[in-house]
Order: structure tokens, then sequence, then C-alpha cells
């Protein structure tokens, strides 16, 4: 490069401008080729730095949800999984819902996806800016219960209702004690209508006070705030995780039961 465009360079450096640093020296090629006018290459330059900062955004907001693996909706097994409502989970990878402030509830044995698609749809979401949290039920209570011992649970409580997206998996599969029933119903109350929560649980809805220790009042009172506004995913099916070791005989089929959504 010459002495112009190591000035241009350091300016950019200087300004942070590194989307357009890492694009000059190709933007300048193709406009001296093409003869772009000024305005042309600034504005392709400034949409250089536009894109480059959005990537650099979504990838914090990614590392910052806290997925315990990066799952895609293009790697759901359709095919295996048969009873998955696919124009709905199509629907639902526009991100509207979160616009709409609307929850999110995937039911289904174990096996079946749930986890998978709540991370896929929750990836796309912070992929697009929004900021997203995954969090399985058992994690959040230690979280709940530490802010709580420490004196930050208002703190903690308007941090969780600061995420657009909050993702709490495998409800139902540890038993709440009532104290963390009635936190977890907080956390659900305080979010009501001012963001979207998507779960997953292997319980139908008619078994969920197993889940929290029992009360049926405090139960019902957390899926009146938490289905107002809300999607239900049910998928039926065998365990994909499973599926080999079935087919080997290694593992018999699964039992069909009734309670599971």
């Amino acid at each position: 490069m010459n002495l112009q465009s190591d000035r241009v360079m350091a300016l950019c450096e200087e300004l942070k401008l590194t989307g357009v640093s890492g694009s000059f020296a190709s933007l300048a090629t193709r406009a001296v080729e093409t003869e772009q006018s000024f305005v042309d290459f600034l504005e392709n330059a400034l949409i250089a730095e536009r894109d480059s900062r959005r990537a650099r955004s979504a990838a914090t907001l990614v590392r910052m949800a806290g997925f315990p693996v990066i799952k895609t909706l293009e790697e759901y097994d359709f095919k295996f999984a048969t009873t998955a409502p696919r124009r709905q989970i199509e629907e639902l990878a526009s991100l509207n819902f979160a616009a709409r402030r609307e929850n999110l509830v995937f039911l289904g044995p174990s096996g079946v996806g749930k986890t998978h698609l709540a991370i896929a749809i929750g990836h796309k979401a912070a992929n697009a800016g929004i900021k997203t949290r995954f969090t399985t039920a058992a994690d959040l209570m230690l979280q709940v219960e530490a802010a709580l011992r420490q004196g930050r649970l208002p703190e903690l409580m308007r941090g969780l209702s600061r995420y657009a997206i909050l993702i709490i998996d495998e409800i139902g599969y540890l038993p709440l004690s009532r104290d963390q029933a009635h936190l977890f119903f907080q956390i659900v109350a305080a979010r009501y209508e001012r963001g979207s929560t998507i779960m997953t649980s292997n319980l139908s809805f008619s078994t969920w006070d197993q889940a929290f220790a029992g009360d049926r009042v405090l139960t019902a009172a957390m899926l009146d705030r938490l289905l107002h506004h809300a999607q239900v995913v049910q998928i039926q099916g065998e365990s994909y995780r499973l599926k080999d070791k079935r087919k080997a005989g290694i593992v018999g089929p699964a039992r069909k039961d009734k309670e599971s959504a």
C-alpha cells in the first residue's frame, strides 16, 4: 500500500473502524476498476463497517447467551421427528414471537429434540441482535438461591427481566422445593408481557404441579401467565439419541406414556 493508504488505515485504527480497514483494499481496487463515484465508494465502506459491527455484536450476544452447544434448525432431523410440527417451527424461526413477546413451550418425551429447537431458535435470535439467555431450571434455581443468600435477588430479577428471550430448559426433570417453586413463579411473573420465555418439559401441563412442590394453586397461577401469550409445540416419538441402539436391539421400544406431551 502507498503512504496515503497507510494514513487511511491508521485513521481507521484510531477511530476503531475495523470494518473499513478490513475491506479498504478490496473496496478501493473495485472502485478503481468500476470507476465508482466517491459517494458510491463511501457508501460501500460504511456498509462494510456496519456489517462488521453487526457481526461482532452478534458474536458477543451468542457468547453471552450461555448456550451449552450450538444447534441450528437446519440440523434438526424432521425425517426422524415426523410428529414435529415443521410449519409451526419454521414460522417461529422468523422470530416474530419475540417481537410480540410471546412465550414458547416445547413439550414431549426425552430425546425428541426440545432442547435442540430451543437452542436453535435462541441462537438465531442472538445472531439477529436479540438479547438472549439460556439456562436449565436447576441451574437457574442455584443462581436465584445464591442471589437470595447474598441479598442480590432484586438485582438478579431485574437482570432476568431484561432479556428479550429467556430459555429455561428441562422443566420437571428435577422437582423444586416449595421455596424454589415460589422463586420460579416470581421469575415468570416478572417477565410477564415484558419478554419471551422459552421452556422445555417432558411433562404435560396437567402434571406440572409435580415439578413445583405439588402446589397446584401456584402452578395454575404460573401457567396462567406463561400461556396467556404463548405457542405450544408438542412433539411425540422416540429418542433420537437412542435410535441407533434401538435399531441394534440393545434398547427396547419406548413406552407410550399418556402423560407425556
